[in-house]
C-alpha cells in the first residue's frame, strides 16, 4: 500500500482508464534527474540487471528504472532487496516507470545532439551542481557515522542532568486600566464572586474576557512584576494588592503549581540529533578545510575594497 501510494504521488499510477495501453509508446513527463543507483538504493542488490530497452544503442536496465522510482520510495522501502521490490511494483506501474525512464534517456540524447552539454553556461551550472553533490556527500560520510544513537543518548543525558527542573504556575488574571478598578475587582473576588464572572464583566484585555486563563507559564515568560507576584502565590490564592505593569493593572490568582522535568528522550531525540549534526558539520568543515593548502593572492593594485575571501586584518597589539 505504501509503495502504491508513493508511485501515485510520482504520477506513475493514474487511473487505468486514462493510462496508455500496454503496447503504447506514449511518452511520460520527464522527471527530475536522479543519481545512478548506488549502495544506498535498492538497485544495488539486484541478482540480475536485465536490459529492458535501448535508446540510441545505450541500454536501459532494470536498475535505471528502479532509480527513477527511488525518489518517492519511503525510507523503509529502500532497505528492501531490489529483487523483492521488483515483485512488489504493480505491472502497470512498472510499465510506466520503464516508459518514463526511456523518455528521460531520450531527452538526454536529444540534448547532447543539440550541443547543450557543450554550452559554457550549462557546463558551469553542471560543475557547480557536481561540486555541491560531492561536498554534500563528503560531509554526510564524515558526519552521519558520528551521530549514533549512543551519542544522541549521551548528549540528552548530559543536558538533562545539567538542567534543573523549572517551576511553572497556572494562573488567571483580570487586566484593567486603573488601580481603582483593579481594587474593586479584587474586593469582589475576596467576597466570593466567581473569577470568571468578574473578569468577563470588568476586564478590558481580550484574553481576560474569557475568564483570564493564562495557562501554564515559567518565570521568564511574563514581565518581571507580573511573574514576581504570580510565583509568590500558592494554588487558590489571590494577590493581596493589584499589580502594575506597562499593560495596566492586574488582579492575579494562581490555580496550580508544578515543576517540569523537561521532555522525555523519545520526544527530544530528533531535536538532539539535529543539534549534534550541526555541531559535527561545523567541526568537519573546519577539519577538512584545514587539511588542504590555501594560498591567498595579494589584492590587485588600486583595489578600493577588500576582495571576498581576503582575510581580516590582524588585531592591533596592545
Amino acid at each position: 500500500m505504501r509503495l502504491t501510494l508513493a508511485l501515485t504521488l510520482l504520477g506513475i499510477l493514474p487511473a487505468l482508464a486514462q493510462a496508455p495501453a500496454p503496447g503504447s509508446t506514449a511518452t511520460q513527463s520527464p522527471t527530475v534527474a536522479i543519481p545512478p543507483a548506488t549502495a544506498a538504493t535498492p538497485a544495488a542488490s539486484l541478482a540480475q540487471d536485465p536490459v529492458l530497452a535501448r535508446v540510441e544503442g545505450e541500454p536501459v536496465r532494470l536498475s535505471d528504472v528502479l532509480a527513477t522510482a527511488a525518489e518517492v520510495l519511503p525510507p523503509e522501502m529502500r532497505a528492501v532487496p531490489a529483487d523483492t521490490l521488483v515483485g512488489m511494483i504493480p505491472p502497470e506501474a512498472m510499465r510506466q516507470l520503464v516508459e518514463r525512464t526511456i523518455t528521460d534517456r531520450a531527452l538526454l540524447v536529444a540534448a547532447r545532439r543539440a550541443g547543450i552539454d557543450r554550452d559554457p553556461e550549462v557546463r558551469a551550472r553542471l560543475a557547480r551542481a557536481e561540486a555541491q553533490e560531492l561536498t554534500q556527500t563528503l560531509l554526510q560520510r564524515e558526519v552521519v557515522p558520528r551521530v549514533t544513537d549512543a551519542a544522541i543518548r549521551a548528549r540528552y543525558d548530559r543536558d538533562t542532568a545539567a538542567t534543573a527542573p523549572e517551576e511553572e504556575v497556572h494562573a488567571r488574571h483580570i487586566l484593567v486600566p486603573t488601580e481603582a478598578e483593579a481594587r474593586t475587582a479584587l474586593t469582589e473576588l475576596q467576597r466570593g464572586q466567581s473569577f470568571e464572572d468578574v473578569a468577563r464583566r470588568m476586564a478590558t484585555g481580550p484574553g481576560t474576557r474569557e475568564g483570564g486563563d493564562l495557562g501554564w507559564f515559567k518565570r521568564g515568560d511574563m514581565v518581571p512584576a507580573f511573574s514576581e507576584a504570580a510565583f509568590a502565590l500558592q494554588p487558590g490564592q489571590l494577590v493581596p494588592a493589584p499589580v502594575r505593569t506597562q499593560f495596566g493593572w492586574h488582579v492575579i490568582r494562581v490555580d496550580e503549581r508544578r515543576r517540569t522535568a523537561g521532555p522525555g528522550f523519545d520526544e527530544a531525540k530528533e531535536q538532539v540529533r539535529q543539534a549534534l549534526l550541526q555541531e559535527e558539520v561545523a567541526a568537519a568543515v573546519e577539519r577538512l578545510r584545514g587539511s588542504v593548502r590555501v594560498e591567498r593572492e595579494a589584492p590587485p593594485a588600486g583595489a578600493t575594497a577588500p576582495l571576498v575571501g581576503t582575510p581580516p586584518p590582524a588585531p592591533a597589539r596592545r
